[in-house]
C-alpha cells in the first residue's frame, strides 16, 4: 500500500501552505497532477477522492510560515502524514525528503502515480477555496485570479495597498523593498 503525498501553495506569496497525503482504496479515473486539470476536474475528483481514499490535509497559515520557515513547515507537514496515515510507503512529489526517514521522493510523481495524484488535487483544491474566501475579503488584491502568486499585477496592488494579513512577509519582494510597506 502507497501514501502519496503532495503540497500546494509552496511558491505564493500570499495564502496557506497546504499538504496532504492520500492512500487510495479504489482505483479512480481521471487523476492527474492537479495543475494539467481544469478547476471543474479537479473539484470532480476531490469529491471522490474524499470518498474512496483515506486521507489527511495539513495546512500552515502565513504567519507560520513567516515564523518556522517554508521548509520546517514542509517537513512538520509530511512527519504529521506519516503518523496519522499508517502505511507501508509514502511518496512525496518533488526531490527532497527533508532529512524524514523513509519516505521515498519523486520528481513529477503527481504526473506518474495516482496517489500522488491524487494528493495533488486535494492539496491543491483546499489551498483554492481557502485564497477564494479570502478574495472576499480583500476584494482589492484579486487573489481568485492568481491565487496569491506574485504576478505583476499582484505586486502591483500590494504596493498600492499594503500587505494584508494573508501575504507573506518573509518572501521578500525587491520591488517592494520600502519600510513603508512593512
Amino acid at each position: 500500500m502507497l501514501c502519496g503525498i503532495d503540497e500546494a501553495g509552496r511558491g505564493p506569496i500570499a495564502g496557506d501552505l497546504v499538504i496532504a497525503g492520500c492512500i487510495l482504496h479504489m482505483p479512480i479515473n481521471g487523476l492527474n497532477d492537479s495543475k494539467k486539470l481544469s478547476e471543474k476536474k479537479r473539484e470532480a475528483l476531490y469529491e471522490q477522492i474524499i470518498q474512496s481514499a483515506e486521507y489527511h490535509i495539513v495546512e500552515f497559515s502565513p504567519q507560520d510560515i513567516d515564523t518556522l520557515g517554508i521548509s520546517t513547515c514542509l517537513k512538520r507537514g509530511l512527519q504529521e502524514i506519516m503518523q496519522t496515515l499508517a502505511c507501508g510507503e509514502y511518496l512525496f512529489d518533488g526531490n527532497t525528503s527533508f532529512g524524514i526517514k523513509n519516505l521515498q521522493t519523486m520528481i513529477q510523481a503527481d504526473g506518474k502515480v495516482p496517489e500522488v495524484s491524487a494528493a495533488s488535487i486535494l492539496a491543491k483544491v483546499t489551498h483554492d477555496r481557502n485564497i477564494l474566501k479570502w478574495a472576499k475579503i480583500y476584494p482589492e488584491y484579486g487573489f481568485e485570479k492568481h491565487k496569491g502568486y506574485g504576478t505583476a499585477w499582484h505586486v502591483e496592488m500590494i504596493a498600492q495597498h499594503g500587505y494584508c494579513e494573508i501575504h507573506r512577509k518573509s518572501f521578500k519582494l525587491k520591488s517592494l523593498a520600502t519600510p513603508s510597506l512593512f
